[in-house]
This record gives C-alpha cells, structure tokens and sequence, in this order.
C-alpha cells in the first residue's frame, strides 16, 4: 500500500507504453513470452571437470545457471521488478526457488521447495554455497516446515483452503499480506527454475504463476546432440536446452535483450562468474544485500 510491500517498492516515471501494459495483460498469464536457449554442454562440462581437477570445487550446470542469472541481475536490475495490481514494483532482493526430492533415490518420499536469497556481489562459489546449503537443510526426514504446517493446516477443515489463499491473495494484491508468508512462499521469487532433466524428461516452457510474482521461469532438459559445422567438418555437438518464460510487462524488450545477452556470456564463459562484479546496478527506490553464505563442505 502507498507504494510500498514487503518484498518490493513502487518504480514510478516510466514510459508510458510500459505503464499501460498491464492493464491490456491483467494477468501474469497473459503476458508469458516463451524462450528457449541452447546451452554448450562441452563448454560446461570441461569448465566442470578442470574446477574439480584444479582446485577441488564441486559444481553444477543448476548453480552455473543461477549463478549467471545472478550476475545477469547486478547488471540489468530492471528483469528483477514485478507487476502487482497494475502497478510496476522493484523487487528488494535477489531470489531463486527450485523444487528437490527429499529423498533423490525414493520419489515416493516426496518434494520441498527451496527458495534462495542471493547478493549481487556473489561469485559461482558464493552462489553453489547458498545452494548446497538449502538443498542439505531440506534433504531427508526433516520436520515439516511452516508452509507443510500451513497446508496441513487449511486441508484440515473442508473449505478453510479456498477462503485463506482468496483473502491472501486479496491481501497481496494491496500490499497487505503478511511479510512471514511472503519469505516462506516459493511464488515470491525473481527466478524458478526446475531441472526435468533429473526425472527423465525434456525441457519445458513452465507456466509463471498468477499468484505471486515470479519473472522468470528456467526449465533444464535432457542434453541434445546436434549436427553442427566446426572447422569445415560437421560433427555432433551436446548442448543443454533451457526452457524460458517471462514475463512481459516486467520491463522493455531492449532490457531483456541486454540481460539474456548477459546470461549468454557468462554461460559460455563461466570463468567470469569466479569473482564478484567489479560494479553493482541496483534499482533507484531499491538496494538489498545478503551476507556471505559459509563454506561448502567438498565431496
């Protein structure tokens, strides 16, 4: 309310094409742009395994990903804002949310959904750190969490569901709702991103929510072997494919040419992601930071 939420605040000046967008596309739905993006497997691969090689560090394609979406970010802060209610919010922090088994060798044992603060100063190292330590407090016989207590909670009482998500989503739409939900919520988040590759199947194009205001939805598929020509010889080349959805109305077409030009680079050169930034763009109304993460323990 007056401009300002829990997890953003209100950009007021800009153009005014920008400005009526979501008022024709109300909706988060309405407004999906779909992408894909073919990242080079072998150039991933190769930076993987001399990481591992040379200075004992364990990482993988998920956090090279995230990690260059994260830098992508520090350069292009305008892909990080959101639309609610018709109005254009910066987001006060830089997050991502992707879903993990609990138990990787027994589906049956179910699903948490991890959600990650990151700073913009992160390198890959920071970034891995912030992850594996998510994905550790969540793997196993964890007690259930407080959207778990939520749930159990609301499906308890027949109809109790429909009337709590509907006054919380009337609640958000204001800047009303209660900030605890917000951080515990995975509907709040700049980025989620699922690997399907893990479970067998190819990448998608993953619908972004209506409730919340996720931008950004990456989708990892199998590896694709393609015909390529290099050097006058035609070969077949790996690459690993990335479902995108965005959100339209966040910010101009030049905005997100420039961020995924950005993400581009970093995937291809990954090297780049090894130290911080040498300059941090943030949004005027809004600067955010998190503390660095510990260590990683090695495999």
């Amino acid at each position: 309310m007056f401009g300002r939420r829990p997890d953003g605040r209100r950009v007021k000046g800009i153009d005014p094409v920008m400005q009526i967008t979501p008022y024709v596309m109300p909706m988060r739905c309405d407004a999906q742009v779909l992408l894909k993006h073919r990242a080079d497997m072998e150039v991933l691969s190769r930076y993987i395994r001399r990481q591992k090689r040379e200075k004992n560090e364990q990482l993988s394609y998920m956090q090279i990903i995230v990690a260059a979406y994260v830098r992508a970010v520090s350069r292009n802060p305008e892909v990080n804002r959101f639309i609610m209610n018709k109005q254009l919010f910066a987001r006060n922090n830089c997050s991502a949310a992707f879903t993990i088994l609990k138990d990787p060798g027994d589906a049956d044992k179910g699903e948490a959904v991890v959600k990650i603060k990151f700073d913009l100063t992160d390198t890959l190292y920071d970034v891995r750190d912030r992850m594996t330590a998510a994905v550790a407090a969540n793997r196993g016989d964890q007690p259930p969490g407080f959207v778990d207590k939520l749930l159990g909670f609301l499906f308890a009482v027949p109809g109790l569901a429909t009337v709590v998500v509907g006054l919380v989503r009337l609640l958000d739409r204001y800047g009303l709702a209660p900030g605890v939900l917000m951080e515990e919520l995975p509907f709040y988040v700049g980025m989620y991103i699922t690997n399907t590759a893990s479970i067998g199947l190819h990448d998608v194009n993953h619908h972004i929510y209506n409730w919340g205001n996720v931008g950004l939805f990456f989708g990892m598929g199998l590896t694709e072997k393609v015909a390529v020509v290099e050097n006058g010889e035609a070969r077949m080349k790996r690459y690993l494919p990335i479902g995108i959805t965005a959100d339209e109305r966040v910010c101009s077409g030049a905005h997100y040419a420039r961020f995924f030009a950005d993400m581009k680079r970093y995937l291809e050169h990954p090297e780049l992601l090894e130290t911080p930034p040498e300059k941090v763009r943030f949004d005027s109304v809004c600067e955010y930071h998190e503390p660095k993460p510990a260590k990683a323990p090695q495999a």
